[in-house]
């Protein structure tokens, strides 16, 4: 993760929502999506959507953020659900770095 734009840690519940599969995410606090939004000048490659390097428990994985609202949606991938335990309404410590594509 190095050569990061922006750094965050974290938490939240998984919730479902009907978009791109895998429909389970965790929305962004609200308290990071400046610095969110802030990277995504340089980062965001359409839509929005913001590619990111993140880290749920011991899982690393590579997805983008999804604009939503007023915040931003982390997917958390089937691996992911499987590899940690976690699915729909459980709470979770998510580390995203914002990387160039």
């Amino acid at each position: 993760m190095s050569g990061a734009l922006a750094r965050i840690t974290f938490a939240g519940e998984i919730i479902e929502w009907r978009g791109p599969a895998p429909f389970l995410f965790v929305p962004v606090p609200a308290e990071h999506v400046a610095e969110l939004r802030y990277a995504a000048r340089e980062a965001s490659y359409g839509w929005g959507c913001i590619p990111v390097a993140a880290r749920i428990g011991a899982t690393d994985f590579a997805t983008s953020l999804f604009p939503r609202g007023e915040t931003y949606f982390l997917p958390v991938k089937v691996a992911v659900q499987r590899a940690e335990g976690v699915g729909l309404g459980d709470g979770v410590t998510a580390e995203i770095a914002v990387i160039r594509r």
